[in-house]
């Protein structure tokens, strides 16, 4: 069994700073690539930021210089510090992997989603 859990989600007011985690857990391999997508009701999930297992970083134009993607030496847990928050920020923030294992050999996973939410 495979399981993505997202946790640090919340209410921040603008301008704060937020620090969201991912952890998978389960009979895992590897795991290539694991990113961070965000959600609001009426649009469509949108990429946020990415991160390979060598440590190459790719980020939304709307987050640059504000989200930093990270990832433990384990590789197991990634890291969204979100800082200088926006409103516009304000959505579901759910973990994303490509996990290879025994079996099945490939597989992607999504996590729940945390619920960030930014106050003007």
């Amino acid at each position: 069994q495979v399981q993505l859990v997202e946790s640090g989600g919340g209410l921040v007011q603008a301008g704060g700073s937020l620090r969201l985690s991912c952890t998978a857990s389960g009979s895992i391999n590897s795991i290539n690539v694991m990113g961070w997508f965000r959600q609001t009701p009426g649009k469509q999930r949108e990429l946020v930021a990415t991160i390979t297992s060598g440590g190459s970083t790719n980020y939304a134009d709307s987050v640059k210089g504000r989200f930093t993607i990270s990832r433990d030496n384990a590789g197991d847990t990634m890291y969204l510090q979100m800082n200088s928050v926006k409103p516009e920020d304000t959505a579901v923030y759910y973990c994303n992997a490509d996990v290879r294992a025994y079996y099945p050999p490939r597989r992607i996973y999504w996590g729940q989603g945390t619920q960030v939410t930014v106050s003007s």
